[in-house]
Parts: C-alpha cells; structure tokens; sequence
C-alpha cells in the first residue's frame, strides 16, 4: 500500500493534537511538517509530550508554502478564511485539501458569507469542494482533491436527521436542536469564560438566536430549525437532543430509516437505548436513539459524538483515507473509552 506525507497547519491546538495523534498510528502517512507560527521552533513534544515516542525532537514550524506543497494532503486547522487562503495555494500546487474550518463546507457563496460576515478569499473552489460527512458523501469524497471537513455540533445533527428527514417520517418546518458540548469545542485559548472555575460545577446556554452552524445544518438537511448550544462542564463529547414533529407513531418505521442508511455503518449506529456521551469519548463514533411521545406527536433524538474525533480530527482522517484509497477505518478502531 502507498505512503502519502501530511502536512497539519495549524497544529498547536487541540484539533491538531488529535491530528498528530490519530496520524501517528497510521500505516500508510509520514507527518512532514506541523505548523504554528506561535509556537515555530518549540518542540511538539515540549507543548504535548505524548508525542515524544512518535515524533521525537519534531519541532513547529512555519506554514511556509515551499514546504507545504511537498505534502500530499493538508489538513488545515485555522479560522475561517486563513484555511481557505493557504489552502487554495495549496490546491493550485497540486496538493489535496482537508479544510477544518467552515470555509469549503457551504454551497451558497451568499449563505457563508452572511453567516461569517466575510468575504471568501477563494470563491471559486466552491463548485468543487466536497462536503466531508463520511457516511453521506462517500463517493463524492473519493473523487474529491477538496474536502469541508464539518463542525462538530452539524455531525452529531446532520447524522441523526437525515434518514428521518430523507424518510419524510418529521416535519422539516419544526425542529429543535438541544446541543451541549465540552468545553475543548471552544479550542485551546485563554478565556475566563472556559477557565475550571467558570466551568466546573456548572452548565449554561450561550449564543440561543444566530448561532453560526445553524444555517449549515439548515443547508444540508433542507430544513428549518432552532439550535441552542449548551456548554458542559466535562473535557470533551457532544450530546443533542433533538426534537421534531412526528409523522408517523410507528416507532418501527423510525428503525427501518435508520437501518437503510446505517446499517452498513462502521462509525454510525441507531439504538432505542438513549446514548451517553461516555460510549464514544475517545472515538470516532456516533451513536443515536430516539423514541417517540404520541402524546404530543413528537420524535425525540439523542445523538452523541466525540468533538475532537468524529467532530473534527477523526472525520478529517476518515476523509483522507477514503480520498486515497486507504480501509476507511484505519486508524480510527479506538473504542468509547466509557471511564
């Protein structure tokens, strides 16, 4: 099988921690560069040092584009329009593209740049990037030189609406999205809103009207929908509770939708049990249960994911090894870690 070499830009965080991480585990990819301008020169062991037997005396280095297009593969782990920037330099030079942040990840030009307030620095890679949700684009990511890595709150919601949604079995006017997250979904920044005092023993919404994912869920599901994230007091994990109205009471038709579409599913699986945040921390799994209230007509989702893996650095991984042609799973077997 081939070796491909992958530069991470943007690695200092905890996305790309997770990234170095999964990828030192790889069979098949050889990490040549890791980039930071904060931290260029420091050791990556120095900032993280687990990763002293697998890098050695590997330093940070600057995202300078001579080095970077050696690589077969970039992940860049910035903020929105700094990915897009290098990226499509990247992208012109031949090199294949996982972009993590929201840049490549909408069809709409207009519906982005409202949403971030920005103007898109490379507007006409648009057409051909590829919305990276593993289990739904497959073969689109295959073929793709270009991949929108999703956000992670959109994973968890996305994967647990669309049979429901593809199945007409809810009303696509009337959906609600309880989301709550760990507090690394704010990154690795300083911020006395995050800080252990803030956060522990404690849980608040943030961000109730307008939240940013909101029309990219909106967008790939076709529907409409309220979206309030909640932050937890725990590391990592997503949990959403979902709500919409139900246009069936047979919960079987419920469980027929979502063996259609993840019944094959290595990272995907539907349960009537309702999932805990600790059966996929540590994963790159999602797991989802629902049931249904007739008393009001409603379906209820609970639908759980690992931030950090299945919301950005795993999925980002899962998407590399289907654009080259690797076993979907290698290096992604890890287990929920429960504890």
């Amino acid at each position: 099988m081939k070796r491909i070499k992958a530069a991470i830009v943007g690695a200092s965080g905890y996305t790309g921690f997770e990234l170095l991480r999964i990828l030192a585990a790889h069979p098949n990819v050889e990490v040549v560069c890791a980039t930071s301008r904060k931290e260029a020169g420091e050791k990556l062991s120095d900032m993280y040092p687990a990763l002293k037997a697998a890098y050695g005396d590997m330093t940070f280095c600057e995202p300078k584009f001579e080095l970077l297009k050696k690589a077969d593969v970039a992940f860049t782990a910035l903020p929105h329009t700094a990915g897009a920037q290098i990226g499509g330099e990247l992208i012109d030079a031949g090199v294949k593209l996982i972009d993590l942040s929201a840049d490549f990840r909408y069809d709409s030009l207009a519906l982005y740049e409202k949403t971030y307030g920005v103007k898109h620095p490379r507007p006409d890679l648009l057409s051909e990037a590829v919305y990276g949700l593993c289990e739904l684009n497959r073969k689109q990511i295959a073929a793709a030189r270009l991949v929108g890595n999703p956000g992670c709150y959109t994973t968890a919601a996305i994967l647990a609406l669309y049979p429901l949604v593809k199945e007409n079995l809810i009303d696509r006017g009337c959906v609600i999205i309880d989301g709550k997250s760990g507090v690394t979904g704010a990154g690795r920044k300083s911020d006395v809103d995050y800080s252990f005092c803030e956060t522990d023993d404690n849980f608040r919404a943030y961000s109730a009207v307008g939240h940013r994912h909101t029309t990219e869920m909106e967008e790939k599901l076709g529907i409409s929908l309220s979206f309030t994230p909640h932050l937890l007091p725990v590391r990592r994990g997503i949990l959403e509770t979902i709500y919409a109205r139900a246009a069936t009471e047979d919960f079987s038709a419920i469980e027929k939708a979502y063996e259609k579409y993840y019944g094959g599913e290595q990272f995907v699986s539907f349960s009537s049990r309702l999932p805990d945040i600790k059966l996929v921390r540590g994963s790159n799994c999602c797991r989802i249960g629902a049931a249904i209230d007739n008393k009001y007509g409603l379906v209820k989702v609970v639908s759980v994911i690992d931030n950090l893996i299945k919301g950005a650095s795993g999925q980002a991984v899962q998407n590399m090894n289907i654009m080259f042609g690797f076993d979907e799973g290698t290096a992604l077997t890890a287990l929920g870690e429960h504890l």
